[in-house]
C-alpha cells in the first residue's frame, strides 16, 4: 500500500494527498488539476519572475508525467474485433498525426 501524506494545496482551503516520495508522479487526474491551478496562478499576472519560473518548471514536469501516463494507458487498451463468429482482442494503435 502506498503511503501518502496531506499537504496544503495551492487551491484555497483544500487539502490534497501528496506522495511520500516527491519523485512519485501524481495520478493523471490530480496532475491535470494541479496544472489547472498553475495556469490560473500564472495568468493572474501578479507573480515575481522567480515564482513564475518555478511554476513553469513544475507545470512542465507534471505535463510530462501526464503524457507518459497517457502513453502507458494507450498501450494497455485493446480493441475488440469481430472476426466471423468470434470476438478477438487486438492492440490499439492510434493514428499518428
Amino acid at each position: 500500500m502506498r503511503r501518502t501524506r496531506l499537504a496544503w494545496s495551492v487551491r484555497p482551503l483544500q487539502w490534497c494527498e501528496m506522495p511520500d516520495d516527491p519523485k512519485t508522479p501524481l495520478s493523471f487526474e490530480a496532475g491535470l488539476q494541479e496544472l489547472e491551478q498553475i495556469v490560473k496562478e500564472m495568468e493572474s499576472g501578479d507573480l515575481p519572475l522567480e515564482r513564475a519560473l518555478e511554476l513553469f518548471e513544475k507545470g512542465m514536469k507534471i505535463s510530462e508525467d501526464c503524457r507518459k501516463q497517457l502513453e502507458e494507458a494507450e498501450t494497455r487498451v485493446e480493441i475488440l474485433v469481430r472476426k466471423g463468429d468470434r470476438v478477438q482482442a487486438e492492440p490499439f494503435r492510434p493514428e499518428k498525426v
